[in-house]
């Protein structure tokens, strides 16, 4: 590197301490929301792999956040396995102004935007290279006018790969929640999305067990059919505080198969918002 009195420079500057002349602050990959939007708090909500309900967590975590009476907003980044309109019922296509791209409203008044909103069938693939799907996410950002907004939850596809990169380093995210299922192999893949959010320095701000357990209504007894949890000893080796397990409702699957997740009552939320606001509340009062 030119300037640099260490000849086997790496381009890491913490790694040699040097103040060379080619040393240079990090680059920001914050992007631009659009001018007629102000959205004051961002939370992604990912899982290191497909199938344990994260989808079905951003949608009741959105609900909770409108019930309190916050102006919310939901972005389906999961573009290649988009399900939040189905959760939500969203049938109409996104339109546009001279200004921008402006989401759809849900029942209750979420905005929500979503691939499926702009394809002519919501079943056609979306069959497109890694980087082209994270352009498109990181779309919903910088080219819809969300308004006024105090939550937006980013529903991100699973693993870390190019989508969930983009979100962590272009959306200004207030943290993260970690979807998980009991089993020992979802417990080691929950491990990797935790330290992802540690390596780009976005802190966890709760984990959720879906699936966790099964209330039978003959017996009585909770059972645990996909093994007994192993969340609450994730969540005391990395110092996260808030945990929540949500049992296998019936109900709760039928609603979402009608689009009415609006209508289902699920008071694990209120607890899992109660966190994401203190949260909110204290980075706010720290900026002061």
């Amino acid at each position: 590197m030119s300037g640099c009195s260490n000849s086997g420079c790496s381009n890491n500057c913490s790694s040699c301490g040097e103040n060379c002349s080619s040393r240079k602050e990090p680059q920001s990959f914050l992007a631009q929301p659009h001018e007629m939007s102000s959205v004051r708090n961002v939370v992604g909500v990912v899982s290191g792999k497909g199938g344990v309900g994260k989808s079905l967590v951003s949608a009741l975590l959105a609900c909770a956040t409108r019930r309190r009476g916050f102006e919310t907003a939901i972005v389906d980044a999961d573009n290649t396995g988009p399900s939040i309109t189905k959760a939500f019922g969203l049938t109409e296509p996104i339109q546009a102004n001279e200004f921008g791209a402006l989401p759809v409203k849900t029942a209750t008044g979420i905005s929500a935007a979503s691939i499926n909103l702009l394809l002519q069938n919501p079943t056609d693939p979306v069959i497109w290279r890694g980087p082209v799907i994270a352009g498109a996410v990181k779309q919903f950002w910088i080219d819809f006018i969300w308004g006024d907004v105090d939550f937006m939850y980013v529903d991100m596809p699973p693993g870390t790969g190019d989508v969930p990169l983009t979100v962590f380093q272009s959306f200004p995210l207030q943290g993260i929640v970690v979807v998980a299922t009991p089993q020992d192999l979802v417990s080691l893949i929950v491990e990797k999305a935790i330290k992802m959010a540690k390596t780009m320095n976005v802190p966890v701000l709760a984990l959720v067990e879906n699936m966790s357990y099964y209330d039978c209504p003959d017996c009585g007894k909770r059972l645990e059919i996909f093994g007994k949890s192993k969340i609450d000893e994730i969540a005391k080796e990395y110092g996260i505080e808030t945990v929540v397990k949500l049992p296998i409702d019936p109900k709760i699957a039928a609603a979402c198969d009608a689009g009415k997740i609006e209508s289902i009552q699920a008071p694990q939320f209120d607890e899992l918002f109660a966190a994401i606001l203190k949260n909110a509340e204290e980075k706010e009062k720290a900026a002061k």
